[in-house]
């Protein structure tokens, strides 16, 4: 068990219905935290809520929520500090695999998706990060993607509002690590989660090869255990941590600058 047990505060999880948000939930709550689960589908987090007081012996509380929309973020920090929950562990991990910058001409939904992929992540640090510092301990873990970590040619949306969460991370864990708060940036490859069904994207996956992919509770234990230990990105899975250092390299950008030119 780690030092997560020390402390008696809860672990704010988004995205939690599903995938690695409930992951997440499970793993922490194995640590004996009190969990608040945060996603719009009630009737999955109830069930999962139940499930984990259950096994656990866990406190644990939603809040339905959708976090593309602006005041979202607001009304779930009220409702902890009304409640008088104290948030130790902060998991931004709601998201989507969004728009293609390009090609999808409504504007709305352009935003809608940077709203919940960058602006309420910052959101949330913005307001559970000083309440941490103040206190001098606390976790979070900002899911981001190996795809932040190369650019690509495509839908122009996904990596980069990635990237900046692996900016952001970074940021804040300098500013807050020596307040005994740890802010990472989770890097996870290709994984086995609903993530892909619900995008649509069944088809791609079915046809890659099964050794690009890792298990959900893989990456949450290298997620967790980054954190702790203060990393500020935390790429997941084996094959992805050796690939990480060729993805930075200048060589690979620019081989992928060339590969992008106009025949």
């Amino acid at each position: 068990m780690t030092d997560t047990a020390n402390h008696g505060g809860y672990a704010l999880i988004t995205g939690a219905s599903a995938g690695l948000g409930a992951e997440f939930a499970r793993q922490l709550a194995a640590q004996q935290h009190g969990l608040i689960l945060v996603a719009r589908r009630e009737d999955r987090l109830q069930s999962l809520a139940e499930s984990l007081r259950q096994i656990y012996s866990v406190d644990c509380e939603i809040i339905v929520a959708d976090l593309s929309d602006p005041g979202a973020g607001e009304r779930v920090a009220t409702r902890c500090l009304d409640a008088g929950w104290q948030v130790d562990w902060l998991v931004n991990n709601a998201g989507v695999a969004g728009p293609d910058l390009l090609k999808d001409r409504d504007w709305s939904t352009q935003n809608r998706f940077f709203q919940l992929m960058m602006l309420s992540v910052a959101d949330l640090c913005h307001r559970l990060i000083p309440q941490m510092a103040a206190r001098g301990y606390g976790r979070v873990v900002n899911v981001a993607s190996v795809a932040a970590r190369v650019p690509r040619s495509g839908g122009c949306n996904y990596g980069p509002t990635k990237a900046y969460l692996v900016a952001l991370s970074e940021e804040l864990n300098l500013t807050v690590a020596t307040q005994g708060v740890h802010v990472s940036a989770l890097c996870p490859g290709f994984t086995h989660t609903d993530f892909h069904d619900t995008a649509g994207l069944m088809e791609m996956k079915n046809n890659m090869a099964k050794w690009l992919w890792y298990d959900a509770d893989v990456v949450v234990r290298d997620a967790i255990k980054g954190v702790e230990a203060g990393k500020p990105v935390v790429v997941s899975g084996r094959l992805y941590r050796w690939l990480d250092p060729i993805f930075q390299s200048v060589w690979t950008r620019r081989w992928l600058r060339i590969k992008a030119r106009p025949e």
